[in-house]
């Protein structure tokens, strides 16, 4: 499942090709996503001009004069710049087509990401209105956290999973921010100490912006006629490695399922 940095790579990816573009004409295939396409879509974005691209949570944006696309990859989505005329394939549902005849194709094997329209205010959509802030700007820091965990019984991996309290923290990452803590993950959020969040909220900005950077090296893999996206392949030290030597303790690492998610972590080092 495409999580931040993967939709942040995508976005990255993208931008250089439809920024500044006109949409010449959309075709839909599969309207029946996780929500409905707008039926209205080609009409209302033939003729208009992508004026910037960026990210929010999950979410691609794709602002014109007129409006902005919202476009979530769901479980399976991704987002291809290729050339018009190229025969789509059994998963690719929606194609947007520029005047220069450049091709911006979603496709999408289960069908759970979304292509959303609004002519309002994109932060009062819906959707996003009521997120958490990023975790790779200023307003997010463990003191946030630390007040936001007041009370609250819930295990921390599930706390720092909850998009109104932080976004685009993905079952993945939270794995890999609370090893690298040594947070446990069943810990109660609201027993952690403000110093453990100042150094888990500095854990989740390593953890992403590393994995950022590791997406910039196949940005070139949004830019040709294959079909998925090759997604980097983390370097990653608990998810993944049940029964593993930890890379700290050599202790075995302990799998469970939180929330009916995978949750693996070592308890030597976690706490």
């Amino acid at each position: 499942m495409p999580e931040l940095p993967e939709v942040e790579t995508t976005c990255r990816g993208i931008s250089p090709h439809i920024v500044g573009q006109t949409i010449k004409q959309v075709i839909i295939r599969q309207p029946q996503l996780r929500w409905p396409v707008p039926k209205t879509l080609n009409t209302v974005l033939s003729g208009l001009e992508i004026r910037s691209v960026s990210r929010r949570a999950k979410y691609l944006l794709l602002s014109t004069d007129a409006g902005t696309l919202l476009i979530h990859l769901g479980m399976s989505g991704s987002l291809r710049i290729m050339s018009a005329g190229l025969a789509p394939g059994k998963h690719d549902h929606i194609d947007f087509i520029f005047n220069n005849d450049t091709l911006l194709r979603f496709n999408d094997t289960r069908r759970f990401g979304a292509v959303l329209w609004t002519d309002a205010p994109a932060e009062l959509h819906p959707l996003l209105k009521d997120l958490g802030p990023e975790p790779l700007l200023d307003d997010f820091n463990g003191e946030l956290l630390y007040q936001r965990a007041n009370n609250r019984k819930a295990p921390v991996k599930s706390f720092i999973m909850d998009s109104h309290v932080v976004v685009g923290i993905g079952n993945i990452y939270a794995n890999e921010a609370l090893f690298m803590a040594g947070i446990l993950p069943s810990r109660p959020a609201g027993s952690i100490s403000l110093a453990h969040y100042e150094k888990l909220a500095d854990c989740i900005r390593i953890i992403l912006r590393h994995a950022i950077l590791q997406g910039g090296t196949t940005l070139r893999d949004f830019v040709n006629e294959a079909g998925k996206p090759g997604y980097f392949q983390q370097q990653l030290r608990v998810y993944g490695r049940a029964n593993l030597p930890c890379i700290d303790c050599q202790q075995p690492l302990i799998e469970i399922r939180m929330a009916n998610r995978s949750t693996v972590f070592c308890k030597t080092c976690q706490h």
